[in-house]
């Protein structure tokens, strides 16, 4: 996740799919180094890449006049998820501009002449009722055929780390009626989705301990691994974060060996069908 934010970013991605397993990413066209990243992608054909919306935590891409009732003073989307979920589901204008948004980073992402690999967001806010609405109309115009649901199974993710179970089971238990609307979504509009992500309850922490564990409980079907490494720590990041162990889990040989020697198949967004309705 996080292509574009900066040029340590950056450099993590570019590194982890030339010598590493990684095989797509997603762009923040709000980023502050997009222009690095995407002149990376360019470099990189056989790097996926996908669009990460960014609605919240981030800065807009159109002026913050334009999108003010999603910004604070500042002119920044709020960090507060629930308080901004609520203004976006009933707030009127916030939906006006929340649409301008969204077809802004299309439209973005669209000018970089880069294929669109998926849809994602920033946050996971593409499952909001009104988000996921939003992206699936808007996107469909700019070619968008696949998308990440971000349901992590709680019986491979509590066997592999045996840790965390209340935060595990909240992530898998709690999310599941808005990602069951979620599919239901994409399904109806012919978008394709992966099965399971891992990387939700151990986000900023998927070290190559923690990669070959879920790797072992990997579930039959289509999983989606996210990582937010970085070439070394920046001011900022959150102090959970372990960018450059997740950096050195992408580069891992053991990790490497692992899925070549198992019944893994390495594949890409765009590379899956749409749900059967």
């Amino acid at each position: 996740d996080d292509f574009g934010a900066s040029t340590l970013v950056n450099e993590a991605i570019e590194q982890a799919h030339r010598a590493g397993v990684l095989n797509t990413t997603c762009l923040m066209m709000s980023g502050a180094a997009v222009d690095d990243a995407v002149r990376r992608a360019k470099r990189l054909p056989a790097l996926r890449v996908g669009l990460h919306v960014v609605l919240v935590d981030g800065r807009p891409l159109l002026d913050a006049s334009l999108v003010g009732a999603l910004v604070d003073a500042d002119g920044a989307f709020s960090t507060h998820l629930v308080r901004a979920g609520f203004r976006m589901f009933f707030s009127a204008r916030a939906r006006t501009q929340l649409e301008d948004e969204i077809r802004a980073q299309f439209e973005a992402f669209t000018s970089t002449g880069l294929p669109l690999d998926h849809v994602n967001g920033h946050n996971h806010m593409q499952v909001h009722p009104t988000v996921l609405d939003a992206i699936i109309r808007i996107g469909r115009e700019y070619g968008m055929k696949a998308m990440r649901v971000p349901y992590e199974p709680l019986g491979p993710s509590w066997r592999a780390m045996r840790r965390d179970l209340a935060a595990r089971a909240g992530n898998s238990l709690g999310l599941a009626p808005v990602l069951g609307y979620c599919r239901w979504r994409l399904r109806t509009a012919g978008i394709a989705c992966n099965d399971y992500v891992f990387g939700l309850s151990d986000t900023g922490r998927m070290t190559g301990e923690r990669v070959l564990a879920l790797l072992r409980e990997l579930p039959d079907g289509v999983t989606e691994m996210y990582f937010h490494p970085a070439s070394r720590r920046a001011p900022g990041m959150p102090a959970y974060a372990q960018p450059e162990a997740e950096l050195a889990a992408l580069l891992d040989p053991g990790v490497a060996s692992y899925i070549a020697d198992g019944d893994i198949k390495l594949s890409t967004y765009s590379q899956l069908e749409p749900l059967a309705s």
